[in-house]
C-alpha cells in the first residue's frame, strides 16, 4: 500500500450555485419582486457583516454562460453551519423563483509537507490564514471547477510512492507561485463529500489569467499525467446592488 497523504483540513466550503426561473420572476406582481429581493438583501448584508469579522466568508457572484446565473460562496467553521447557510437562502421568497443547477461541498485542505517539520501547523500564522480564506477583494473574478487525480493503469497516482507525489507537487506548485499576484487560490477537500476529489477555487484581477494558468498546467506532469477537470464556472463578484440591478434592471 502507497502511504496516503496526511492533510490539515480547516474551514468547510459551500459552492452554492443558482439558475433563475426567469419566466416565472418577471411574470410575479411588482410587488412580489420587490419584497423578495429586500427579504434577501436582509440576509446578504447579515453575511457581508459577518465575514467583516473574519467569522466567516461570504461572496455573491454572477456566473458568465448557461450554468448558473448565480453562485454564492460560503466558506464556515462546520458543516451545520454550511447547512445553514444553504437553509437561509433556501426560505427567501427569492428562492421560489431559484432552482439549483449544481452545488458543492468540501472542506479547506492542505498538504501537511506545506508544513516544517516537527512543528505545529496550526500555530503557523501563514497556514492558518489560507485554512480560513478571505475572498481577495482587489480580486473580483472567479473561477470554480473540481477535479480528480487519475486511477487508470500506468497513471495511477495513489500507487505512486510518497517522494514521488511530493516532487511531482512541488514542480506543480512552482507553476502555481509564478502566478502570485494575479490568481489566489484556494483548494479543498471532497473526497467524501461530493462526486470528485478537489474543487479549486481561483480568483484573479483579469480574468484572461484563469485561462493563462490552467492552459500552462496543462503542460505538468502532474495535470498532464494525473490530472482530471470538471466543469467550469467563471463569473464576476457583485455588490448586493448588482444582484439587485441583475435580477430586477
Amino acid at each position: 500500500m502507497s502511504e496516503p497523504t496526511q492533510t490539515i483540513e480547516g474551514w468547510y466550503a459551500l459552492h452554492d450555485f443558482r439558475s433563475m426561473d426567469w419566466r416565472a420572476w418577471h411574470a410575479a406582481d411588482l410587488g412580489v419582486r420587490q419584497e423578495a429581493l429586500a427579504e434577501w438583501r436582509e440576509l446578504s448584508a447579515r453575511l457581508r457583516a459577518y465575514d467583516e469579522t473574519r467569522s466567516l466568508t461570504y461572496g455573491a457572484y454572477r456566473i458568465a454562460g448557461h450554468k448558473a446565473d448565480l453562485l454564492f460562496v460560503h466558506f464556515r467553521e462546520s458543516l451545520e453551519e454550511v447547512l445553514a447557510a444553504k437553509a437561509e437562502l433556501q426560505a427567501t421568497k427569492l428562492a421560489d423563483f431559484m432552482t439549483s443547477p449544481y452545488s458543492y461541498v468540501s472542506i479547506v485542505e492542505l498538504s501537511s509537507y506545506l508544513s516544517k517539520p516537527g512543528t505545529d501547523p496550526l500555530e503557523d500564522p501563514r497556514l492558518v490564514a489560507r485554512l480560513h480564506p478571505a475572498i481577495p477583494q482587489e480580486m473580483p473574478h472567479i473561477c470554480f471547477y473540481p477535479m480528480n487525480k487519475r486511477r487508470v493503469g500506468n497513471d495511477n497516482w495513489y500507487m505512486l510512492p510518497m517522494s514521488e507525489r511530493v516532487e511531482l507537487m512541488k514542480s506543480h506548485g512552482l507553476t502555481g507561485r509564478s502566478y502570485a499576484g494575479k490568481v489566489t487560490q484556494v483548494i479543498t477537500g471532497s473526497v467524501g463529500f461530493d462526486d470528485w476529489e478537489w474543487g479549486v477555487t481561483l480568483y484573479a484581477g483579469d480574468p484572461l489569467q484563469f485561462k493563462k494558468l490552467v492552459y500552462e498546467m496543462r503542460f505538468d506532469e502532474v495535470s498532464a499525467r494525473y490530472a482530471d477537470f470538471g466543469p467550469f464556472y467563471v463569473g464576476t463578484r457583485a455588490t448586493d446592488d448588482e444582484v439587485a440591478a441583475y435580477l430586477q434592471p
